[in-house]
């Protein structure tokens, strides 16, 4: 009984940190910028108050959730099509000795290239609109989801490969009783990360190729009376939502099978 009590306390000490610590972090740098504006007199960039404001007034006017919808939207869908495709692929490629010597070259020759260098070729096949977006994301995440998966598979230790064959399993159940579970926690970590660069991607490319969303709205800010309140205003909610999407990926590591791979390693 004593020492369910004391893990209790832990539980709810570790979980008041994790709040209020990044709360306490965030005021100081909000007090940081407060005294920055007033110490370089910028009659550019807007104070904490300014921002605010300016954040209200997007509220108010409600553009402002039409933009957001139209960014997760192309996220979503992007994302989950890189989902689709990565994972399976990166299995496949992780497993097979054959298959990865046959297409690891490609995809590392194809991963350095930065997703902003096929705007061009999005817009010339796709138009401007969701579609050029959705392919954007689509090829911003793949990459990442693909290579992380096929590293999670291979760097599965052998000592739990050979103890499942030694009782018998092989081939398909093999594969989805040890491989998979194993390869879980390293696969949602590039779930995590290729989200994070999806995010990056569809606010550049909505900055120069599309006719809505956040990073169109931040563009639409700067050309009309160079309003940097809410070009800050928008940034911020960039990043809110960021915070939010890696908080749902990260609920999958809840899942007993991710669990048991992270107890495997």
């Amino acid at each position: 009984m004593a020492l369910a009590v004391v893990g209790t306390a832990r539980w709810q000490s570790a979980r008041q940190q994790s709040v209020l610590l990044p709360m306490a972090i965030s005021c100081f740098l909000v007090v940081l910028w407060e005294l920055a504006c007033r110490w370089t007199q910028s009659r550019i960039f807007p104070t904490p108050g300014q921002t605010w404001a300016g954040l209200l007034e997007l509220i108010e006017s409600n553009r402002l959730w039409g933009d957001i919808a139209a960014s997760l939207f192309r996220v979503t869908w992007g994302f989950v099509l890189a989902v689709a495709v990565g994972i399976p692929l990166g299995l496949v490629v992780g497993w097979s000795t054959r298959t990865f010597r046959a297409l690891n070259p490609i995809i590392q020759g194809l991963r350095p290239i930065s997703p902003i260098a096929w705007i061009p070729i999005a817009i010339l096949w796709f138009g401007i609109g969701d579609g050029a977006g959705i392919f954007l994301i689509f090829l911003s995440s793949f990459f990442p989801i693909t290579v992380g998966t096929m590293a999670a598979v291979r760097n599965i230790s052998l000592v739990h490969q050979r103890s499942a064959m030694n009782f018998g399993l092989s081939g398909l159940e093999l594969f989805r009783r040890v491989v998979l579970p194993a390869a879980l926690p390293q696969i949602i970590t590039s779930l995590r990360i290729a989200l994070g660069v999806a995010w990056l991607v569809i606010v550049a490319a909505e900055m120069v190729g599309m006719d809505s969303g956040l990073g169109y709205l931040i563009n639409d800010a700067r050309n009309a009376g160079s309003r940097y309140d809410l070009v800050v205003a928008t940034m911020l909610v960039i990043g809110m939502i960021g915070i939010v999407l890696d908080l749902l990926i990260r609920r999958l590591e809840r899942f007993d099978e991710v669990r048991w791979g992270y107890a495997t390693r």
